[in-house]
């Protein structure tokens, strides 16, 4: 049948526009403070990612600079473009693992919102991925990749060490674990999500010590930018969390990690109360009793503190709710100090145990108490 001569009917006033393909790649991009990255990195995709298929979606905790309304505006005009907004929680395994289960296509990428990463890379990590491969990691470490000029002495021996003892964790050879760039089906994400421990920022990491078997792994080398705006997250508690997600794993996940942060806390508030303990010794006319309590309390506070910016570290408690928090924090422990004595008291009273074993009993039930009423009450999520 020869074809129909006549021009096609106009769409109907008020109909939907033709739906976009639907996205065999969902680029991942975990950010904080990074509003004048968002364009670019748009801009960048699109130049990057011609011929596939792609949308990109920011997961944004909350940042005060504006960076999600950045996002709502270029999504406004373009529909391969998405947002979550995050309001109570924050981190970036977290992140990445809600932007991941918010996507329908078939593979995910995830790339840091600070153009460090080379998002050019991206569909060598795709090819490899089609060709058989279960995780493409961007890597600096393979030939030809390199670390470049966004990578100080500094943080290159800190990423080196964490290289080494990753190393002695992996059932897999990986020349970069630590790296944030990284592909693979959306499905063995999501098979392996419910074992992640959702914490610190190297999620690759979490990825490949949770999978429970070797995963075919192939490293795509790119080179490291310097960051050209905002800046960067790397901090000491950052590689606390490192320590803690290796420990987590080390111990097959049936010691929380949290719990155990706490737990050391609590023990550096052991030291911060014997030596407020020793100052107040020095006061003139301070009896026992009196130094015993202001140091109970300076060592609770050093304890508030410490878990605040690192055991709760996504639910951080600012402005009033600090102060609130502290209050609590008070009456929780104080609680757990009379559980202390009086079960330790009992024990021994009773003949049940001498007074290492009685302290010590004491000492772990006030623990556990402190961490679940804390956990519940003081750092509740929103």
């Amino acid at each position: 049948m020869p074809d129909d001569p006549r021009p096609a009917e106009p769409p109907l006033a008020g109909s939907p526009p033709a739906a976009p393909p639907p996205a065999e790649l969902t680029v991942v991009v975990p950010c904080y403070n990074e509003a004048a990255n968002v364009a670019p990195m748009v801009e960048r995709l699109d130049a990057a990612l011609r011929g596939i298929a792609w949308e990109v979606v920011f997961v944004d905790d909350d940042s005060p600079d504006g960076t999600s309304a950045r996002v709502r505006a270029i999504a406004a005009r373009d529909a391969r473009v998405r947002g979550i907004r995050r309001i109570g929680r924050r981190g970036l395994a977290s992140a990445v693992t809600e932007g991941v289960l918010s996507s329908s296509a078939i593979h995910v990428a995830v790339i840091d919102g600070d153009l460090q990463h080379d998002e050019a890379a991206i569909p060598a990590m795709l090819a490899a991925v089609r060709g058989g491969a279960e995780v493409a990691v961007g890597s600096r470490h393979a030939a030809g990749g390199e670390a470049g000029g966004g990578f100080t002495a500094a943080r290159a021996r800190v990423s080196d060490a964490g290289t080494r003892l990753a190393s002695l964790l992996l059932p897999t050879p990986v020349g970069d674990p630590m790296s944030g760039f990284f592909l693979m089906p959306r499905a063995l994400f999501e098979s392996v999500a419910p074992r992640l421990s959702g914490r610190g920022f190297k999620i690759l990491l979490d990825v490949l010590l949770s999978a429970g078997r070797p995963l075919r792994v192939a490293e795509v080398p790119y080179r490291f930018r310097p960051r050209l705006a905002g800046e960067s997250k790397l901090d000491a508690t950052v590689l606390l969390e490192f320590g803690g997600l290796l420990a987590d794993k080390a111990l097959g996940g049936w010691l929380p990690w949290r719990f155990v942060s706490f737990c050391a806390v609590g023990a550096v508030g052991v030291v911060v109360h014997l030596a407020a303990l020793l100052a107040a010794s020095r006061v003139p006319g301070l009896g026992f009793e009196a130094a015993q309590w202001g140091a109970t309390f300076v060592a609770m506070t050093a304890n508030f503190l410490l878990n605040n910016r690192i055991t709760y570290r996504d639910l951080r408690l600012r402005g009033a709710r600090l102060w609130r928090g502290l209050l609590l924090f008070y009456l929780v422990c104080g609680v757990g100090a009379v559980a202390n004595v009086g079960i330790a008291g009992l024990l021994v009273r009773d003949g049940l145990a001498g007074w290492g074993v009685a302290g010590a009993t004491g000492a772990m039930l006030t623990a556990v108490w402190n961490y679940a009423v804390s956990s519940t009450l003081v750092w509740r999520g929103r």
